[in-house]
């Protein structure tokens, strides 16, 4: 059996890590190559590292910073946020990320999930989805949340599985932050109708969340920022709290 992963993200604004309620109301929570380093000796199975605003400022995602950051961990890395082509993969991926996640110019550019994969391989290209809920219809917004789109989740997941990504980070916005848990019947979903790798994220407050995320919501891998960042859960004692779980982690 795959072992379940353990994911701190570092979301990105002005070279600092910074976390919200609901994708507003930011606040610093540190250094992000400080972090990214404590995270890796601390047992995290990867990271993820999202600038935040590359999208909605139309600028490349601080290649430098990935850079200093990659040269800090021993670990899998993705990095995100205002890619749009294959050649911004490229410096990426020579700055020493591993896998590159894509968003909004997903949605905008559909064949890029295509060209991607073609030269990358599916390994490296994770598609984040960021949903809430409108009427009791899971919808996909863009740019950090901010604009809606007519696109439905479940349909939008399995065409980007169709298309090559080789994994889902699915944000559930209404949960983001709030430290409610994780949004799980639909973690469930996806889990259920895709063969590729689901990362939860958004509503991590305590370590029954993880629990039930992976059992409940059937997810890969959880994902989250406040509870590490702000030392809420530390990942050593959440992974064995997994494992007297029967849940399979990598202690």
């Amino acid at each position: 059996m795959l072992t379940k992963r353990i994911i701190p993200c570092l979301d990105i604004k002005n070279g600092r890590t910074v976390k919200g309620v609901n994708f507003v109301d930011l606040r610093d929570a540190g250094d992000p190559v400080a972090l990214a380093d404590a995270y890796s000796k601390a047992g995290a199975d990867e990271l993820v590292f999202l600038d935040i605003s590359a999208t909605e400022e139309r600028r490349r995602t601080l290649a430098d910073l990935v850079l200093r950051v990659a040269e800090k961990v021993n670990i899998p890395f993705t990095v995100g946020g205002g890619i749009s082509a294959v050649s911004d993969v490229d410096i990426l991926l020579q700055n020493g990320a591993d896998k590159v996640s894509v968003n909004s110019s997903a949605v905008k550019n559909p064949q890029l999930i295509n060209d991607l994969a073609a030269k990358f391989g599916s390994q490296c290209i994770t598609v984040a989805i960021d949903a809430k809920q409108i009427d009791g219809e899971w919808i996909v917004h863009l740019v950090g949340g901010k604009v809606p789109t007519e696109l439905h989740l479940f349909d939008w997941a399995k065409e980007v599985e169709q298309r090559g990504a080789g994994e889902i980070l699915f944000t559930s916005m209404d949960h983001d932050g709030t430290k409610n848990g994780f949004a799980n019947k639909a973690l469930a979903r996806l889990s259920t109708e895709l063969n590729i790798p689901i990362i939860a994220s958004g509503g991590a407050g305590n370590v029954q969340h993880f629990t039930d995320a992976f059992i409940e919501g059937k997810a890969d891998a959880a994902l989250a920022a406040s509870v590490f960042h702000f030392k809420e859960i530390e990942i050593k004692e959440l992974k064995k709290e997994l494992r007297g779980c029967q849940i399979p982690v990598r202690l």
